[in-house]
């Protein structure tokens, strides 16, 4: 009985994640990362340069900020570029699997006689480049 009331957490089935002494960083490198400010500064990159066509840098975003994105209370300020990546990546995982699928498996038979335009295949066939003479 004296273990529980020195015990300052009620209900011992629902602990907290993030224990109280042990510190928090916003990267995946702990101690040896990033600061907060260089981290929101990081993030922020990550996050404007994953529209310029690079979408993987969100995936990188939300690997390195792992802690950010696991612990929703932890570091507001870089928390919102972390989700808006996850979410980004998400969209952009989609996507590329739907087209890769549609051609994938839909082929020849759902896009017809445009099927030998749209392949690049044959390209070399095409424009002549497999003849050795």
């Amino acid at each position: 009985m004296d273990s529980q009331n020195n015990n300052p957490n009620p209900n011992p089935l629902h602990r907290n994640s993030l224990p109280s002494s042990m510190p928090v960083w916003p990267t995946i490198d702990g101690s040896l990362g990033l600061s907060e400010e260089e981290s929101v500064t990081y993030a922020r990159r990550f996050y404007n340069f994953g529209f310029a066509l690079l979408p993987l840098l969100w995936a990188v975003n939300c690997f390195y900020f792992w802690p950010v994105l696991r612990h929703s209370h932890s570091f507001p300020r870089i928390r919102p570029y972390i989700v808006r990546s996850a979410f980004g990546f998400a969209v952009f995982a989609t996507v590329l699997c739907s087209w890769a699928l549609t051609f994938a498996i839909g082929g020849e038979r759902l896009f017809g006689p445009v099927w030998d335009q749209l392949v690049m295949y044959n390209l070399a066939d095409r424009l002549g480049l497999t003849s050795w003479s």
